[in-house]
């Protein structure tokens, strides 16, 4: 088992919920401060800091606080392991897909 599979893991547990996958898009163009992370979500603001503390603690986020504002931005690099992985698991896959690919040529009576 690769040494990366514990951070693999953890990123894809922070993931799964849609209101954290909202806001890494949010956060992949540019830094934002928690209240206006918070706009687009019909929750309280402890709810939306637990899922921020979720990302934080998957490695994907990083905040700086500054008088009472808090500015989260997604760490460079935090999706690497994503990539890694989906590459990884893509080289079989295509594999398999030219195989098959193949074999359907092959067998598929050409049209004249």
């Amino acid at each position: 088992m690769p040494k990366y599979y514990d951070e693999l893991d953890a990123v894809l547990r922070a993931l799964a919920d849609p209101t954290r996958r909202a806001i890494v898009e949010r956060l992949v163009r540019c830094p934002a401060v928690v209240s206006e992370l918070a706009e687009p979500f019909s929750m309280a603001l402890p709810s939306l800091l637990q899922h921020l503390r979720v990302l934080e603690n998957a490695g994907l986020l990083t905040s700086q606080k500054q008088g009472r504002v808090r500015t989260v931005s997604l760490r460079p690099g935090s999706l690497d392991v994503l990539h890694l992985w989906l590459g990884e698991q893509r080289t079989p896959a295509e594999r398999q897909a030219d195989r098959l690919g193949i074999h359907l040529a092959r067998t598929t009576p050409k049209e004249t």
